[in-house]
């Protein structure tokens, strides 16, 4: 409730700290503008923040709910799975940024619990 309201913005983030830490996600994102504030990577971004949204709905069967997320990441897109933890980090990152004193350590670990449930949903249909 405190994320969906600036997708955009935590998404655009999210991605500008991803780049910056670990330059070598870039090359999944040749065909983006990866500028600051990209409309491109905005939009993206805002996605993947209603994605994360959209598991947390479904926690009990995110395998069901992100499983055209899993498809496309492993057989369309080809991602290696191990950027999928550099999501996490500059995730859980943003999240302590934005939400500061609300980001308590109960807080971390349940976001860090539930980001590699997410990255091992969206690993299952790697060969």
């Amino acid at each position: 409730e405190k994320i969906a309201p600036k997708a955009e913005q935590y998404g655009s983030e999210l991605f500008q700290r991803m780049f910056s830490g670990f330059p070598q996600t870039r090359t999944y994102f040749a065909h983006v503008d990866t500028s600051a504030n990209s409309p491109q990577l905005s939009a993206h971004g805002a996605k993947i923040i209603a994605s994360l949204g959209k598991a947390i709905k479904n926690v009990d069967n995110m395998s069901a709910a992100l499983s055209d997320l899993s498809d496309l990441h492993a057989h369309s897109i080809r991602v290696d799975p191990s950027n999928f933890k550099y999501i996490s980090h500059c995730l859980l990152v943003l999240l302590a940024a934005h939400l500061k004193a609300d980001f308590t350590p109960q807080v971390q670990i349940a976001w860090d619990k539930f980001l590699a449930a997410v990255s091992a949903v969206l690993t299952e249909k790697y060969r």
